[in-house]
């Protein structure tokens, strides 16, 4: 009788190491890498252009601002949303103007060209 309450203090203590541990563990394994970068056709037809939708999403718990892509301009014969990403310079694009890109909150954008674009990771500001 007196084994199961102390079988069940020492579960529910490995259970808060666990807990503590895997939060962090969240926060150390946080890289450039943990944004995800996914583009798929939407079906459209731009100025005879295919359209492209790009999302843009932090795998991580800790918030990733200042995020640069290479982007070369970001061709496009459609309007891009400079609040998800705008051009600054002829190589690199910064998303969301530089503000944290959170995990659960996607940044989101359409183009429209010839050819879907690379938008390889160049860097980004990981604050835990």
């Amino acid at each position: 009788m007196a084994a199961l309450p102390r079988l069940c203090s020492a579960i529910l203590f490995l259970l808060c190491i666990c807990l503590q541990g895997g939060s962090q563990a969240a926060g150390a394994k946080c890289s450039l890498s943990s944004i995800i970068i996914k583009q798929a056709k939407t079906g459209a037809l731009v100025e005879g252009k295919p359209e492209y939708e790009v999302t843009m999403t932090n795998a991580c718990n800790c918030p990733q601002s200042k995020v640069l892509v290479q982007c070369y301009g970001l061709s496009s014969v459609l309007p891009v949303n400079p609040r998800s990403i705008r051009a600054v310079d002829d190589t690199n694009c910064i998303v969301k103007a530089g503000q944290p890109v959170v995990r659960g909150a996607p940044v989101k954008f359409k183009y429209a060209w010839m050819t879907p674009q690379d938008f390889p990771l160049v860097s980004s500001k990981i604050s835990c």
